[in-house]
């Protein structure tokens, strides 16, 4: 099974001039915990609450800094062909809830979260998944 087949397409980015309040906002009125960060269909970043709490808050940054100070540039990603054991696979390892998919070209055209696997895979793949994905790190 194709990626593509059960990924979210309607997806909700942030853009790289919104600030981390209205970020933070769109992500509770979403009930998210994660948005895309866009500009266009080239995605820049992933932001999380997580980033909006640690990377933000807690350094005492003013809420109308602007996301790009506070994404994950560094994003793992899947392409919307990729097979779907291979992603929920490179989920697992990287314990990835929602994993933005991309076309041949890296414009976002969707995202994939445990719950899209769920719906589709009837076997023990999510269980194993969301297992490992909620391992914790090691090393605290």
């Amino acid at each position: 099974m194709k990626i593509s087949d059960i990924m979210s397409s309607d997806v909700e980015v942030a853009r790289p001039d919104d600030s981390i309040q209205t970020v933070a906002q769109r992500m509770a009125d979403l009930d998210v915990g994660s948005l895309p960060v866009c500009d266009g269909q080239r995605i820049l970043g992933m932001v999380t609450d997580r980033d909006i709490t640690i990377r933000a808050t807690a350094r005492g940054l003013a809420s109308d800094t602007s996301v790009t100070q506070v994404m994950t540039a560094d994003v793992e990603y899947a392409f919307e062909d990729d097979d779907l054991q291979e992603v929920a696979d490179k989920m697992a390892k990287a314990q990835i809830r929602r994993l933005p998919i991309v076309d041949r070209d890296k414009n976002l055209v969707g995202i994939l979260a445990i719950a899209d696997i769920a719906r589709e895979d009837k076997d023990k793949r999510v269980g194993e998944t969301v297992e490992k994905i909620s391992q914790p790190e090691r090393g605290f």
